[in-house]
């Protein structure tokens, strides 16, 4: 199955293959043997171009090409399809993706091209912010209940099951970890409530392989420091903000984003804690067991301050969307932190044996946009960008492509409330799928 990019657009083709198999276990093959085959990555509000190639097992085939109308997709609240395009795709800009995927808490899960064009809609769950593109599905984590459902292209979905184990509901980003997908949760166990600290790992069959605490990691630290961790862990309380993680396999750790405090690195296996990378005015700084854990910063580099969406770039950079909001959920009468007069994008080289962090360089919009929560920035293979201000100056969200030297190749916008409209944005590989 093909839909072809519209005339002029940069975006490549979407496509698809399915196996007999794949098409029969999804109720697509009759007895009397009529295929249906599902097609999506359609424009809405036009004639599509669609190709598709039967291959039989004699090794024939069947070639038909067709054109199929859609409709608009325009609903109430709806933002995505009226964008403000401030830099239309430039195509001789190369960009290593055609498609990201929308996360957001107002509704499904939406995929655009980088054209601006609206490609695919979810359905089914009312907040996608929890959310990862896999294996030719979107499993998303329910906001208010510990279910996690997986939504198909084919707009089907279901619930993959969750044993009971005192997880409450998932917040923020999910990602790929060791052996299955890491999900940051809320839990209640033994009448204690852990608040965005805690980050497990789940295979597809919804087993839990993996349990990290940050509030037990950060206490044991602080206990054989000689410091009391009771001043600085609290449960019930959103004193970690735990908004993005990532499995590093080159030596077998997690990298873990906390929103008030830092970027932490933990062992995989053991959950030691082996370093603090963050603004060294806040509370967690003041307590030497922690403070002993820190990177220094290299002069010319700005520390991560409300960060969001930590990955690693293809050359081994810490990478991170720099919001620049300091810390609010600490004790009345401790230190916040500093504050950043604009966000940006950051990338940084970390030594970890001088414990020595240094920024090797960083994106800042002209003019300058400050997004004060959420946001993301995430590299594909070829090093190009995309880049999301989830709330830019307040009430937008700005979208922007850049190629591998930061030049822009698209930015668009659209109104956000806070920002529900697209809290994170990620390039995924929606083009070249394969369904066996």
């Amino acid at each position: 199955m093909v839909v072809h990019p519209k005339p002029g657009s940069t975006s490549k083709s979407v496509s698809a293959r399915y196996t007999y198999s794949a098409l029969a276990r999804r109720g697509y093959a009759t007895s009397v043997g009529a295929l249906t085959v599902p097609v999506y990555g359609l424009y809405a509000g036009a004639t599509n171009q669609i190709d598709i190639e039967t291959s039989f097992t004699d090794g024939s085939t069947k070639a038909a090409s067709m054109e199929l109308v859609t409709p608009p997709y325009d609903p109430p609240g709806w933002v995505y399809g009226n964008a403000t395009i401030a830099q239309a795709r430039l195509a001789d800009v190369p960009l290593g993706f055609s498609f990201y995927m929308i996360k957001n808490q107002v509704g499904p899960p939406v995929v655009m091209d980088t054209d601006g064009e609206v490609r695919w809609v979810g359905a089914a769950v009312s907040n996608s912010a929890s959310s990862r593109f896999t294996g030719g599905g979107i499993v998303v984590g329910d906001a208010a209940t510990p279910v996690l459902r997986r939504l198909e292209l084919d707009g089907t979905s279901s619930v993959i099951p969750l044993a009971a184990n005192g997880w409450t509901d998932f917040h923020h980003d999910i990602a790929d970890g060791k052996s299955g997908l890491l999900v940051p949760v809320d839990v209640s166990r033994d009448g204690r409530p852990q608040l965005e600290s805690v980050l497990g790992e789940v295979d597809a069959s919804g087993a839990v392989l993996h349990e990290w605490s940050m509030g037990d990691i950060i206490a044991r630290t602080m206990s054989a420091g000689g410091d009391d961790p009771s001043l600085f862990v609290r449960d019930g309380v959103d004193w970690f903000h735990m908004n993005s993680a990532f499995y590093e396999s080159s030596d077998d750790s997690l990298i873990i984003s906390s929103r008030e405090n830092f970027v932490a690195k933990i062992d995989y296996e053991t959950g030691d804690l082996i370093w603090l990378f963050g603004d060294p005015t806040k509370y967690w700084a003041t307590f030497p067991s922690l403070a002993s854990k820190a990177l220094t910063l290299a002069d010319g580099g700005l520390w991560p301050i409300g960060q969001h969406a930590v990955t690693l770039t293809a050359d081994g950079l810490l990478l991170l969307f720099n919001d620049g909001t300091p810390s609010l959920n600490q004790p009345a009468d401790a230190p916040m932190g500093g504050t950043l007069s604009s966000s940006s994008v950051g990338a940084y080289s970390i030594d970890a044996t001088a414990r020595l962090a240094t920024q090797v360089w960083r994106f800042e919009h002209d003019p300058p946009l400050y997004s004060e929560f959420c946001s993301s920035v995430y590299q594909a293979a070829d090093g190009s960008l995309l880049v999301d201000y989830a709330e830019a100056n307040g009430d937008q969200a700005v979208l922007i492509g850049l190629g591998s030297q930061h030049q822009t190749a698209f930015e668009l916008s659209f109104p956000t409330v806070f920002c529900n409209s697209a809290w994170n944005a990620e390039p995924i590989q929606f083009e070249d799928q394969s369904f066996e």
